[in-house]
């Protein structure tokens, strides 16, 4: 993704304070630079790189600050930069699998107002919103919600309700989406295409929403993660063809590399239930049960049927533990 420094949105795609009844000026405030440095033995360097930047927002007065987890995870060093500037270090305080969010503790004083938190449940597709980076409305989109629907990612990820808005953000990630009112509904996560019958691809960033969020958030400030069991993770990464689910890939030393699955494999079934789409295969594992569960396998492979048993794991055990320096 592109870094903070080296891009301003067009002046036409920019959001314009006469266009909202919110302070604009004062809610692109509180949205930060967040850079993180992660050791080269981390699980996820390889997938994700050492040097990591984008985006994140202030939610409270204490210097909490939400972001999209996959730029924190396993982070050595964080830097949070301000608009008016400034550099103050920052603590990674959680990462939650299930929804993509992270939260950071800045260690320093911020003095930046904290955004209002909204409800996403009650946006609407074409309702007007402000995509905002670190930087001002330079680096702000004036966008609108283009679709509420759900949304399955390669890597085991799965929103019931994703919101996806257009045109897209040039630098997405940890993104503040914010309504008509000046509040948050959703943090950026993703960048994406989407084909037209006519004409070239839509742009579109795909948004976790806020309301994932309010169940969580105390969990996640005094525990670092959700308070109950966590979800088998087979480090699978898988994509769609033609109404199958087909492996593409797996994670190192994983659940799914261990027990000798191999890229190519049409995935059938889950404890025998018929797989066809992204969704329908992480719905069937998780029902098993938690983190540990024995996941019982069917895959085509070079014309065979093959029954495969795999003892699932903890995707977060995996991961370096982040320290307070």
């Amino acid at each position: 993704m592109s870094s903070p420094a080296d891009w301003e949105t067009p002046s036409g795609a920019q959001p314009k304070a006469q266009d909202y009844s919110f302070d604009l000026d004062r809610a692109l405030s509180s949205v930060l630079g967040v850079r993180a440095s992660v050791p080269e033995d981390a699980f996820t360097a390889g997938t994700l790189g050492t040097e990591r930047a984008g985006n994140g927002v202030v939610i409270d007065a204490k210097g909490v600050v939400l972001t999209i987890g996959y730029l924190v995870t396993e982070a050595e060093t964080l830097w949070l930069n301000t608009i008016d500037g400034r550099a103050v270090p920052g603590h990674v305080l959680a990462y939650d699998q299930e929804t993509g969010f992270g939260l950071v503790q800045a260690l320093g004083k911020l003095d930046l107002p904290a955004l209002p938190i909204g409800e996403s449940q009650a946006v609407r597709v074409g309702d007007k919103v402000v995509v905002a980076g670190a930087g001002g409305p330079q680096r702000a989109v004036a966008a609108q919600i283009a679709a509420k629907q759900e949304f399955a990612g390669y890597w085991e990820y799965l929103l019931d309700e994703a919101l996806f808005t257009a045109p897209a953000h040039p630098n997405w990630g940890g993104t503040a989406v914010i309504d008509s009112s000046g509040k948050l509904i959703g943090i950026g996560s993703l960048h994406l295409q989407q084909a037209r019958d006519n004409g070239p691809a839509e742009h579109l960033n795909m948004i976790v929403p806020i309301a994932l969020l309010g169940p969580i958030l105390g969990d996640l400030l005094t525990l670092g993660r959700p308070n109950h069991p966590p979800r088998p993770w087979l480090g699978l990464y898988a994509t769609e063809i033609d109404g199958k689910v087909v492996v593409a890939g797996m994670a190192a030393n994983a659940p799914a590399r261990r027990a000798n699955l191999k890229t190519g494999d049409i995935v059938m079934s889950v404890a025998g239930k018929d797989i066809g789409d992204l969704a329908t295969l992480y719905r069937s594992i998780w029902s098993l049960g938690a983190a540990g569960v024995e996941v019982p396998v069917t895959v085509y492979r070079d014309g065979k049927v093959l029954p495969i048993n795999l003892r699932s794991a903890d995707r977060a055990s995996f991961l370096k533990k982040a320290s307070l320096h």
